[in-house]
């Protein structure tokens, strides 16, 4: 049986939609899923330096940002016969689109000359991301040489490896060579360089070099979150794409380092304090791939925002899914669509940008009056009719995340809580936007949205005192105790009560005791603390709550789960991966890691922003005039921006920046 590799332990690179995987001493072997990709193929499959035939020995690396580290190793039985090491070796590596340069290093402390052979071995083996997702791999390719260079080809991807100093010429086969003479503390120079060249891929490197968005400058009493939120800017640059047209965050290194509607919008959403622009063009992207026929082999249908693009129909075996290149099978992406452009006009964004984009949300409130609720039970529901397709097509899409209480896995058709209040939230948004651009069918929405409260409110409240995680095809309610309850928080979809309810019942210790929230209560059979979906911990989503109970108003609650993501943030060096384990904190001094989350991934560095307008309390309406903010905790923050004027907030709340036309509310 193939197993999917594990990547906790392996230091990662990115200059989307190229990434590196290696191991701590800087060597790209040939297991797992160590090497370089670029979008969905492996473009290098090993890389190990030796020097006189012995692999250096490790002592540490250093990242500089996203896309560069330097790893340092010493070189024994070179130089003087003493206890200390007398040479060392740096690779400084660098990754950028479509290339990879690595710059070698080494330094002599020795008092007499120094001479080796430093040797590096490659292989590209150009496998499918999904082939080496399923735990498999490809067959080394042969070189063509060609003057200065060596060439590996398949379809539509080349690679291209040069080496400096003479290492090609004097190499044979796929090994690059450099016989090195260091004169007594001297030191000693060379590089080698990778590129791609890939005339099929469906997403690029972005034109412009810069981030759409500003730089976040932040100063907090909690020392973490400042060092959370720069290495998060620095994560989320490096995820940039672009479709030909617009930019979007790509997912996560390194399966999901391309279109997702629900990350790429959830992402978007978070970044908003720091700019609209990211926001329109994902809103963009993912418009031009809206659906617009029922299609039961994609998940496609007229107005539906799509789930996932790739280059190839994506297969994977072990888990029984092939997935079409464009994949539609999201309940979410939809609805969450519609909030997005709404977000983005309270921001401020231009109203001409918004308004271009109001077919698309014609077309979106088609798919949620038509297609969304198959049975005309009122709920939003999934069911995969291929066989192959994501069994759950929520935000929790592994085959054993909609457990009830007893651990029986629910059978679909599924309606799932937050998506009810996704759809409730959406069709407020969509009434708002719809009144203000003078298009018809505001009322519509918003009785929409109040026969979904009371739909939900008869339907989904289970005897322990909050609301089930779905419905399953009998519309019996799953009755276990979740995280996806908690974006409810703050929607509108509950009332003031409810929502006293839902808050007691996430921060209690079965709940929130572990380093953030769990997915799933530590009381229910299902639970697991390395359970993808139902007890690990994922940092989006703890921070989605957060900031759901800040807005609902319970600021004492939001801290335990951001402190617990902080503790977490300290203890991953302030990159916080797609997930972490669910074990408590009486259980483990410092989280464990998921062995197989991706780093970085978009909506989890950016979760880090969404921390700070939670703290800060900031609420902006731009059409009505109005900024609202209120910090709870000592915090002030520069390079924000609303309606794309940078704003400063002080710890006493003061606000200055704002164009004319805006007032403060505290």
């Amino acid at each position: 049986m193939s197993l999917q590799p594990l990547l906790h332990d392996l230091v990662p690179m990115v200059s989307a939609p190229t990434s590196v995987l290696c191991g701590a001493d800087g060597q790209i072997r040939a297991s797992g899923v160590q090497g370089v990709f670029h979008a969905d193929a492996r473009v290098l499959s090993e890389a190990v330096l030796r020097v006189d035939g012995r692999e250096p020995e490790a002592i540490g690396h250093a990242p500089a940002g996203a896309g560069s580290i330097t790893f340092v190793a010493v070189v024994r039985g070179l130089g003087d016969p003493i206890a200390d090491p007398t040479v060392q070796l740096d690779r400084r590596r660098h990754v950028g689109p479509g290339a990879l340069i690595e710059e070698i290093e080494i330094v002599s402390g020795a008092d007499r000359p120094v001479s080796a052979t430093v040797t590096l071995d490659l292989a590209v083996d150009l496998a499918a991301m999904e082939t080496v997702r399923s735990g498999g791999s490809g067959e080394a390719l042969p070189a063509e040489r060609s003057g200065d260079r060596l060439i590996f080809r398949r379809g539509p991807v080349s690679v291209t490896v040069t080496a400096s100093d003479g290492g090609l010429e004097r190499g044979s086969g796929t090994r690059l060579r450099w016989d090195i003479t260091l004169a007594p503390r001297g030191r000693v120079f060379f590089h080698w360089e990778l590129t791609v060249t890939d005339a099929g891929g469906v997403v690029h490197p972005p034109a412009r070099r810069e981030p759409e968005w500003s730089r976040l400058r932040v100063h907090s009493a909690d020392h973490r979150l400042t060092r959370l939120v720069d290495r998060s800017l620095d994560d989320l640059a490096a995820l940039r794409l672009t479709d030909g047209a617009d930019t979007f965050l790509g997912a996560g290194v390194p399966w999901f380092l391309t279109l997702f509607g629900r990350d790429s919008l959830w992402a978007a959403r978070m970044l908003l304090p720091l700019g609209t622009d990211l926001a329109a063009g994902t809103l963009r992207v993912l418009a031009r791939r809206q659906g617009t026929r029922v299609d039961d082999s994609t998940g496609e249908a007229p107005g539906k925002i799509m789930h996932e693009l790739r280059r190839d129909e994506h297969v994977l075996t072990e888990a029984n899914l092939r997935l079409p290149a464009v994949y539609y099978g999201t309940i979410d992406a939809t609805p969450l669509w519609i909030s997005l452009l709404h977000d983005a006009w309270r921001w401020g964004h231009p109203a001409a940008e918004i308004e271009a984009l109001l077919p698309n949300l014609d077309a979106a409130l088609g798919w949620l009056a038509d297609h969304a609720d198959p049975d005309g039970d009122g709920f939003l529901e999934y069911l995969d009719t291929t066989g192959h397709g994501l069994a759950n097509q929520g935000w929790k899409d592994s085959g054993d995340a909609v457990r009830f209480a007893d651990g029986r896995i629910a059978e679909p058709p599924i309606a799932l809580a937050e998506v009810q209040g996704y759809a409730y939230r959406a069709a407020l948004d969509a009434a708002a936007l719809l009144d203000a651009f003078g298009r018809p069918g505001g009322d519509r929405w918003r009785g929409y949205a109040t026969a979904m409260a009371d739909r939900f409110r008869a339907k989904f409240w289970v005897p322990g005192g909050y609301p089930a995680l779905a419905l399953d095809r009998h519309k019996a309610p799953v009755d276990s105790l979740t995280s996806n309850i908690g974006h409810l928080l703050g929607t509108g979809l509950l009332s003031a009560g409810e929502e006293d309810e839902v808050a007691a019942a996430l921060t209690a210790g079965i709940m929130s005791g572990g380093y953030g929230l769990r997915t799933m209560s530590a009381a229910d059979r299902g639970y697991g603390p390395l359970s993808y979906h139902c007890g690990s911990v994922w940092t989006h989503d703890t921070a989605i709550v957060a900031a759901g109970l800040v807005r609902a108003g319970f600021r004492a609650e939001a801290a335990t789960l951001i402190d617990g993501l902080l503790a977490a943030a300290e203890a991953f060096g302030f990159r916080l991966p797609e997930l972490h384990a669910g074990h408590g904190r009486d259980e483990l001094s410092r989280p464990m890691p998921y062995p197989a989350a991706c780093h970085p991934q978009a909506w989890s560095a950016a979760a880090a922003i969404l921390l700070v307008q939670a703290e800060l309390g900031l609420q902006p309406d731009v059409p009505g005039g109005t900024v609202r903010v209120r910090p709870w905790r000592p915090i002030e923050a520069s390079g924000l921006r609303i309606a794309g004027h940078p704003v400063e907030i002080a710890m006493d709340g003061t606000v200055t920046g704002l164009p004319a036309g805006l007032s403060v509310e505290q």
